[in-house]
């Protein structure tokens, strides 16, 4: 499974995605060596920031499940939310997602 990343310069990454994983885990780990698509991700995935911020690629939002309250209530604390906003410590790997799309969003900065 992989995931596409556009970083903050807009080149796009095709990350190695494990089922099961948070995909805030996985931008987080490829950005370790890749500093187009480091991400902060001040919380670990506990729900507590909004710095996994990422913008779903149209085709992708749908198939997600949706946010929950408490994800909703923590993208007050996101920069330019737009409709297509997630938290990407809220979306996990799994086989219908192999390919899934998304931008880095603003804040997100380590």
């Amino acid at each position: 499974m992989m995931i596409r990343v556009t970083g903050r310069d807009g080149s796009e990454q095709e990350l190695d995605a494990i089922e099961g994983w948070r995909v805030m885990e996985i931008i987080r780990d490829h950005g370790m060596t890749d500093p187009n698509v480091a991400i902060k991700a001040e919380c670990g995935g506990s729900l507590a920031c909004a710095t996994c911020h990422v913008y779903v690629d149209a085709a992708w939002v749908d198939k997600l499940v949706p946010a929950s309250e408490d994800e909703i209530y923590m993208m007050d604390e996101a920069f330019a939310v737009q409709d297509n906003s997630r938290l990407s410590c809220q979306i996990i790997m799994n086989e219908e997602l192999d390919g899934l799309q998304v931008t880095l969003a603003p804040g997100t900065e380590p």
